[in-house]
């Protein structure tokens, strides 16, 4: 069978449009595989070999395909893999340095086959197609544990995996990346008895590789002295020192749940895998109220965004000014490969970012034709305890009067590092623009 040749292509989101390589390879902040490298197109067109080898017909094609996918995933250690049906088959890519990017499609004769056997391994109901589900591979080939969600589209079940990191890397918050400052903001916050800690930015950016950090610290600083528990929704990664709990909605144990009940179990500090709604977030904020701290992650756009949509979520003012003590926000941007990058003045290359001159993705075999190897943090570290910022709380003042309130406090916003990333020749105009879109006009 003759297998589609693999590209990539990722839009730069913002005019104007230079002509910019595509996507990546993918570590995640908190991948187990191997790291990518120049061997990447040899891995793609490995798996594309041996997936054109099988017969759809054949009985033991399903397992053989998932065999093939999940050996893939291992070797190129990326942390999502897709499989979405169109009407030509099932396309499958993976997550290369947060860009999607294609491996193969596989034929119409075995898109279901391949799904029903991943739900298989997941203990999904292999019988149910037309409702959403999700569930964990606990014992895969390569050690990774692995979440998958199905969807149903159009055009059959569309199925996403997640590959959960290891405890190896990044372990520290010195290894994150963040600059100093930040990280000494860090270090004071995670002193704190008692107050809401949050991790904020989208999917994708590292929040819980920050957050098993700011536990590890935690753990090593006080030489296990603090009562540390969690109650996550999965546990990714096992940290020695600290009580880890995973909700079981079948059982009925879900955050509230476990909020409620880890308040008698005498904690200290009390991390949340997650804030997703308004239950979750007000039992968040009135246990910090109590005595503990809190740590959690939280999905917004900025810090400032952060502070308006719990408001929007329902919390009060006065409790979020009384309980939330700060708000860490955070991008991965990625770096450009430094066999192949150049130099550049051209404006439209600049994309309207503010310096005279900035390296430019071009594209090579190191890379995979990309521009880019790795990736890099930016973030932005919002202190809710003083004064002014409280005011503005307490008056429900929107994201764009909080984030002038906090630079104006001395806040450093994300673009403000994204530059200062842009000026060491790490990463490209282009690349901010991506990530970050209209927060470059804004700042």
């Amino acid at each position: 069978m003759e297998m589609p040749p693999v590209t990539s292509g990722v839009a730069t989101a913002a005019p104007p449009t230079p002509s910019v390589p595509q996507a990546a390879p993918v570590v995640p902040v908190a991948a187990a595989a191997p790291p990518l490298g120049r061997d990447l197109p040899e891995k793609v067109l490995g798996a594309q070999v041996r997936l054109g080898s099988l017969r759809p017909k054949a009985a033991s094609y399903a397992t053989e395909t998932v065999d093939i996918l999940l050996d893939f995933a291992h070797a190129v250690g990326t942390s999502d893999l897709h499989l979405q049906p169109t009407r030509n088959g099932l396309d499958v890519k993976f997550r290369s340095d947060g860009v999607l990017q294609p491996v193969s499609v596989i034929p119409p004769g075995g898109t279901s086959s391949v799904t029903a056997r991943l739900k298989v391994l997941a203990d999904l109901l292999t019988y149910k197609n037309d409702i959403p589900q999700e569930g964990r591979i606990d014992k895969p080939r390569h050690g990774r544990e692995i979440r998958v969600s199905t969807f149903p589209t159009m055009h059959g079940e569309r199925a996403v995996l997640r590959f959960f990191g290891n405890d190896h890397e990044f372990t520290t918050l010195d290894e994150l990346g963040n600059p100093p400052q930040v990280t000494a903001r860090i270090r004071d916050a995670l002193v704190e008895t008692s107050g809401a800690m949050l991790i904020s930015g989208p999917a994708g950016s590292g929040k819980s590789t920050t957050l098993y950090a700011c536990l590890r610290h935690l753990v090593t600083s006080t030489n296990g002295s603090r009562s540390i528990v969690s109650i996550e929704d999965p546990i990714e990664v096992p940290v020695e020192g600290v009580a880890q709990s995973q909700v079981d909605l079948a059982c009925g144990f879900d955050l509230k749940t476990g909020l409620r009940s880890l308040m008698r179990q005498d904690p200290e500090v009390i991390m949340v895998g997650e804030i997703r709604d308004r239950e979750t977030a007000d039992f968040a904020i009135q246990a910090s109220l109590t005595g503990q701290l809190l740590l959690a992650t939280f999905h917004s756009d900025t810090a400032a965004s952060a502070i308006t949509r719990l408001i929007q979520m329902g919390i009060e003012p006065f409790l979020i000014r009384s309980g939330l003590i700060t708000v860490l926000t955070q991008r991965l941007l990625r770096t450009l490969c430094g066999h192949c990058s150049r130099e550049s003045s051209d404006p439209a290359e600049l994309c309207g970012i503010e310096v005279d001159r900035a390296r430019v993705a071009v594209g090579c075999g190191q890379c995979h034709g990309t521009g880019y190897r790795g990736r890099a943090m930016i973030s932005e570290f919002l202190d809710v305890r003083g004064d002014q910022i409280g005011k503005a709380i307490l008056r429900k003042a929107d994201s764009r009067e909080l984030y002038r309130i906090a630079i104006d406090n001395g806040m450093s916003p994300l673009f403000m590092h994204a530059r200062s990333l842009i000026r060491d020749g790490r990463t490209s105009p282009a690349e901010v623009w991506r990530v970050l879109g209209t927060a470059v006009r804004a700042s």
